[in-house]
C-alpha cells in the first residue's frame, strides 16, 4: 500500500473508533441507550447487516490486501483507477466525509440515535449540518466510503460501499417513515424545508421525500 493509501485506511478506522466512543459519550448525556435497531415495529434487521457488513469490511479489507493480496485475479477495477491523483482525490473525499460525519453526529446531541423507533427519537435537529441536509451523517459516510473504493479500487471494496449506500437508504426510508409518525407536524414542516440529501427547497441536489 502507498503512503496515501495507508493515510486514508487510518482515517477510516479513525472514523470508526470515534463513531462508536460517540456514540457511547452521546448515551451517557442522553441518559438512554442511543442503539435502537432491535426497537420498534419497523424491521431494520437487513440494513443493520449491512452497515456491519460494509463498517468491518472498511476496517478488515485493507489488512487482508496487505497480508495476502487480491484475492480476485486481474481485478478491472484495481487496474482501472490506479494511479496517484487517483489516491489524492480519494483521500480528500474520505477526509471530507469522516468530518462531516463526526460533526453531524456530535451536532446532533442528545437527539443522536442509531437507528429508529416509535417514541424514542429525540428533538429535532434542524439547525447547523441539518440546515441543508436532513442527513449529513449519511452524506459524509457515503463520500467517506466512496472515497476508500477510489483509493482502493477492488471489487470487494465496490461491494463494501454498494452495502453501506444500499443500507442508508432503506435505513432513511424507515427513518423518515417513524420520524412522520413521532414527531408529526414539526417533522413534516423539516422534511418540506430541508432536503434529504442536500439543499433547501427551491434548489437542492437530491430528493425532497
Amino acid at each position: 500500500m502507498s503512503g496515501m493509501e495507508i493515510a486514508s485506511y487510518l482515517m477510516a478506522v479513525v472514523y470508526v473508533v470515534s463513531f462508536l466512543a460517540m456514540s457511547a459519550i452521546l448515551a451517557k448525556e442522553a441518559g438512554r441507550p442511543v442503539w435502537l435497531f432491535g426497537k420498534g415495529r419497523e424491521k431494520q434487521t437487513l440494513p443493520a447487516l449491512l452497515f456491519r457488513l460494509a463498517f468491518i469490511g472498511a476496517v478488515l479489507w485493507p489488512l487482508w490486501l496487505v497480508a495476502f493480496g487480491n484475492p480476485v485475479t486481474g481485478d478491472p477495477l484495481a487496474a482501472a483507477l490506479d494511479g496517484p491523483w487517483f489516491d489524492v482525490l480519494g483521500h480528500l473525499l474520505v477526509v471530507i466525509g469522516a468530518c462531516i460525519a463526526l460533526l453531524s453526529q456530535r451536532y446532533m446531541g442528545t437527539s443522536w440515535r442509531i437507528g429508529a423507533a416509535e417514541g424514542e427519537q429525540g428533538a429535532i435537529v434542524d439547525s447547523g449540518p441539518f440546515a441543508v441536509s436532513r442527513n449529513p451523517v449519511f452524506v459524509g459516510q457515503a463520500l467517506l466510503f466512496i472515497g476508500l473504493f477510489i483509493v482502493l479500487p477492488s471489487l470487494v471494496q465496490v461491494a463494501l460501499t454498494l452495502a453501506l449506500l444500499l443500507a442508508i437508504r432503506l435505513q432513511v426510508a424507515i427513518e423518515e417513515r417513524v420520524l412522520a409518525a413521532s414527531l408529526g407536524q414539526p417533522y413534516l414542516a423539516y422534511k418540506a424545508r430541508v432536503r434529504r440529501w442536500l439543499g433547501v427547497s427551491g434548489g437542492a441536489i437530491g430528493e425532497a421525500a
